[in-house]
């Protein structure tokens, strides 16, 4: 089995970092820097860096810079995406972020760990688990999704929170550990009668 198709693999693994290709890496560090360096108004030139970035990339996704990722290859809309500012995705292995999500700004989302045993951590001994954002998918500034969990459709993570695992649907939930607080309900509705100021 190839390195590539390793970090592709839906259930994760435990490697050794120094495996790796580096060129893997390289090509996303340098797709990443140019997007990064777009004009705010060149829509085209985003557009084109992200489909050549992103394993899978729907017409709807938005991406503000900054932005880094992994290898992209890894990363898969799959409808309407907004990526606010300062994003990490650390894809080492298969993010699906499904359609309506909406990102916050300095927001990890890092599929990538390490040995928790000291001596295979300095030997580069590392782990990978996906992430998986189901439908309308809302993420508070600056939380952190580790490898592993999948948050369930509709659900909101609490800006600030760390995403150790799993997450219901239609929930709002937050804290370190992240843990869902409460349904949301019809009374989180925002009517159009309610004054914006």
């Amino acid at each position: 089995m190839e390195i590539a198709d390793i970090l592709r693999d839906p259930a994760g693994y435990a490697a050794q970092n120094r495996d790796i290709p580096p060129t893997l890496k390289a090509a996303a560090q340098r797709l990443c820097w140019e997007y990064n360096r777009t004009a705010p108004d060149d829509a085209r030139t985003r557009r084109d860096i992200l489909e050549k970035l992103l394993g899978t990339c729907h017409p709807l996704t938005f991406i503000e810079p900054d932005f880094h990722c992994d290898y992209g290859f890894n990363i898969h809309t799959h409808g309407l995406t907004v990526i606010n500012y300062n994003c990490v995705i650390l894809d080492t292995s298969p993010v699906h972020i499904g359609a309506g999500a909406f990102i916050a700004p300095g927001v990890c989302l890092s599929c990538a760990g390490h040995s928790l045993d000291p001596a295979q951590r300095s030997e580069g001994i590392s782990t990978s688990k996906p992430i998986r954002l189901e439908d309308n998918v809302w993420i508070g500034a600056n939380a952190v999704v580790c490898g592993g969990v999948t948050i369930g459709s509709g659900s909101v993570i609490g800006a600030g929170s760390v995403v150790t695992h799993d997450i219901p649907a239609g929930v709002v939930a937050a804290g370190v550990p992240c843990r869902p607080i409460r349904a949301i309900s019809e009374s989180d509705r925002i009517h159009p009668d309610q004054p914006a100021f």
